[in-house]
């Protein structure tokens, strides 16, 4: 009986929201031009094929586009 305490526990812990993950609300402006390009945001540098083509996040990350 023991068990069913502990399993109900464990199953309540993974199944908890996570902290720190929430709707940042609407993208910032930057970040919609750059999805109309067809680009992708990025914190780091673009992949090899791709170039940064402005910012996204309010200048926070890199956009990258073909």
């Amino acid at each position: 009986m023991r068990i069913l305490y502990l399993l109900f526990a464990v199953l309540v812990f993974l199944f908890q929201a996570t902290p720190g993950v929430a709707d940042l609300g609407p993208p910032s402006a930057d970040t919609m031009a750059c999805k109309a390009q067809g680009g992708f945001c990025k914190l780091v540098n673009c992949p090899p094929v791709f170039s940064i083509s402005g910012t996204c996040q309010d200048g926070q990350l890199k956009c990258c586009t073909r």
